[in-house]
């Protein structure tokens, strides 16, 4: 069967449809095993800024939610990128150092244990206010995580 150029550029908004879906709706590997990531194991990147991150995990979960968790350390007085928001909700878990929180436009000053929250869609940021650096673990649930 041959397909015209009339057939393909017809299929063309459908193929650019397919791209655009949420990536719980694509191929991910399905987290159904129960695994350990030792810290020193976890790669490291390190941006021109200074900011390091370690990705921990990533995948889809047995009931169908996606999940990412990462690690980042941040230089005083950086920010991993400007407030933002997305589909997926996050939440930080501060282990080291001293973070302002910005969430729609409020902020709260979060310290070792504390823990911050973002719901899906709404504006958040993060922003080493410490005088060193700044140790938080990212777990991301949503389609966009």
């Amino acid at each position: 069967m041959e397909i015209s150029r009339r057939d393909l550029c017809a299929l063309l908004p459908a193929a650019a449809l397919l791209s655009a879906l949420p990536l719980e709706s694509q191929t991910m590997e399905t987290l159904a095993n129960s695994e350990v990531f030792p810290f020193d194991k976890l790669p490291v990147h390190r941006s021109a800024s200074g900011v390091e991150t370690r990705p921990v995990l990533r995948g889809k979960l047995p009931t169908g939610e996606v999940l990412e968790v990462h690690e980042t350390l941040l230089p005083p007085g950086a920010m991993p990128h400007a407030p933002h928001h997305h589909l997926h909700s996050e939440m930080w878990l501060v282990r080291e150092g001293t973070v302002e929180l910005m969430v729609e436009g409020g902020s709260q000053t979060v310290g070792p244990g504390g823990v911050g929250f973002a719901a899906s869609n709404q504006q958040h940021g993060i922003k080493n206010v410490g005088t060193g650096p700044a140790q938080y673990f990212v777990v991301a649930i949503g389609p966009t995580a």
